[in-house]
């Protein structure tokens, strides 16, 4: 129980590492957060720095959420145990100690602790917001539906407790996308494609 709940406070303060402003910092960008969209995220930082800081940005969201639960693996955890870690991962982007608890959207961050649940967890989650976003070519709408999809997916691999545990993070994740849930119904949401889209 001590290794469960050290592994749940390193995979929020790994979390809590905000890509894109460690990304903006070092390559002399402006904070994300005061630029663009104010979201430290992919797409603002893709807005403001150009495609080498966002995709620089992309995969260290991803790879915080995926490292801490892959790692966690090694520890004989439960199913139930490692969903609780990569949720803990996720509120760290979400909120991370770091940065004044100004996080992102955590679509990406999400994706990689999900991911490092289980790989037929991953490939779904990937093939449905690949899916999507081909089909309507919206990614937040793809992630949304990734989101959905996502509880039923871990409850079927891992267990039910599971599922409802990443039901929540969903939510959360809905929350987030508050903005985007309201564009996307007005017709005035960006789509993949047009400029200063990534995720």
């Amino acid at each position: 129980m001590t290794y469960f709940f050290i592994a749940l406070i390193l995979a929020y303060l790994c979390g809590s590492l905000s890509s894109a402003i460690l990304v903006c910092r070092w390559m002399h960008l402006p904070d994300p957060r005061s630029q663009g969209s104010n979201n430290p995220g992919a797409t603002n930082v893709l807005r403001i720095g150009g495609k080498k800081a966002a995709i620089f940005t992309l995969i260290g969201d991803t790879l915080k959420g995926f490292l801490p639960v892959i790692i966690a693996h090694y520890f004989n955890f439960s199913g139930t145990e490692l969903t609780l870690i990569a949720c803990s991962a996720f509120l760290g982007h979400l909120c991370p100690i770091f940065f004044r608890f100004e996080g992102g959207k955590g679509v990406a961050t999400g994706f990689g602790s999900l991911a490092a649940l289980a790989w037929p967890i991953g490939f779904i989650l990937i093939a449905c917001w690949i899916s999507v976003a081909l089909i309507f070519r919206y990614s937040s709408l793809a992630a949304l539906i990734t989101a959905i999809v996502a509880p039923f997916c871990v409850g079927y691999f891992l267990n039910p407790t599971a599922g409802v545990i990443i039901a929540v993070m969903s939510a959360l994740l809905f929350y987030r996308h508050k903005n985007n849930i309201k564009k996307l119904w007005r017709g005035e949401e960006s789509k993949i494609g047009s400029k200063n889209k990534i995720l």
